[in-house]
């Protein structure tokens, strides 16, 4: 039996791998691991860690190495389907059963990334092109450079031409995308009407949104002249779900290792703002009040993550939303935190 890349890491991603080990290792916090007797040699002083951020344990006496997946498989001598199947009815997942439909699913899923991440290079190559100077200088009078342009491979989606529905699509089909799958992850629209489908993003500096994995699955777009709505995320899709995704989620984990902290801000350039002020481990919900999942999401980057919106009357009613949505879910060591900002400041602003 095989599974899916993706329900593997939604597995991973909902099993506490500290709560997993919990069960078998009295397990000690030290710094931003937990560590105790090995399961699988005897020893007298502790050499083994589990480190639930990045998702592994570790005997530095004996070298065993792995994930909660693993864990299950060597301490309770499971095979790896049955060991899948245990930790997904603990997490209430419903294990999908390998057919030839699920791997071809498998198989769409690696084309839409790949569409995805044309379109990234697309839209960078337009914002470094002639036509992208605006979007350019959009960037550095914010006070970006090019390094972080680069790193958080900010783009531009520039405006349609005359009697052009389609600039990126014209581009992407050189390189053997369809429209079809081009419409499936978001990039264009369909006029009801019956004419071409359209660019979705049009004039507007883009922000690409990454899944855990830091895969592209989206993109987050700001206008650049008068017009609404100011922000535009992509509509969900097959790779993209608002209500599990954060902003910056894939780099937060990766440089979250010390701090064991995170911030979570209202909008892209905040999070990209604290990143270059020194707090790398910032993410931001994607326009909608946040949900249960993001927070569940959060503890695993922090015990007590803070929320720091801006500080106006929208700031604080969004806070207080968040607060009221966190309370049924909070547990022993699982809270949250308020950062309030001076009237009129905003994360990006204050920095």
């Amino acid at each position: 039996m095989s599974f899916s890349n993706r329900f593997l890491d939604e597995l991973r991603n909902r099993t506490s791998l500290v709560d997993l080990v919990g069960r078998k290792v009295n397990l000690h916090r030290r710094g931003r691991e937990h560590t105790g007797l090995c399961p699988f040699h005897k020893e007298k002083t502790p050499s083994f860690t589990v480190n639930e951020e990045k998702g592994f344990f570790h005997c530095f006496g004996c070298g065993q190495h792995g994930d909660a997946i693993s864990f299950v498989i060597e301490t309770e001598n499971l095979t790896f389907p049955e060991a899948v199947e245990r930790l997904a009815n603990h997490a209430g997942m419903e294990v999908p059963r390998s057919t030839p439909e699920e791997e071809q699913r498998e198989k769409r899923r690696g084309s839409l990334l790949d569409a995805v991440a044309a379109a990234t290079k697309w839209y960078q190559q337009r914002l470094h092109g002639p036509e992208g100077k605006i979007a350019l200088n959009y960037f550095k009078n914010r006070g970006l450079d090019s390094e972080t342009i680069r790193d958080f491979r900010l783009g531009y989606a520039p405006p349609l031409r005359r009697n052009e529905p389609s600039r990126l699509a014209a581009d992407l089909r050189k390189e053997g995308f369809e429209d079809a799958t081009l419409l499936e992850v978001g990039l264009l629209t369909a006029p009801d009407d019956g004419r071409a489908p359209y660019d979705f993003f049009r004039n507007r500096v883009m922000f690409p949104i990454a899944d855990q994995r830091d895969q592209v699955i989206a993109f987050g777009g700001r206008i650049l002249n008068k017009g609404e709505p100011k922000y535009l995320n992509s509509r969900d899709t097959p790779l993209f779900d608002k209500r599990r995704t954060l902003y910056n989620y894939a780099r937060a984990r990766q440089t979250n290792h010390d701090q064991r902290e995170v911030i979570v801000a209202e909008g892209y350039m905040d999070v990209i703002a604290l990143s270059r002020g020194g707090f790398p481990a910032a993410v931001a919900p994607l326009g909608t009040a946040v949900t249960d999942e993001q927070i569940e999401a959060l503890w695993k980057l922090a015990e007590e993550p803070v929320f720091c919106f801006d500080g106006d009357n929208a700031g604080q009613r969004a806070a207080k939303r968040a607060a009221e949505r966190a309370l049924p879910l909070l547990k022993p060591g699982k809270s949250i935190r308020f950062a309030f900002l001076p009237e009129g400041q905003d994360p990006d602003s204050l920095i």
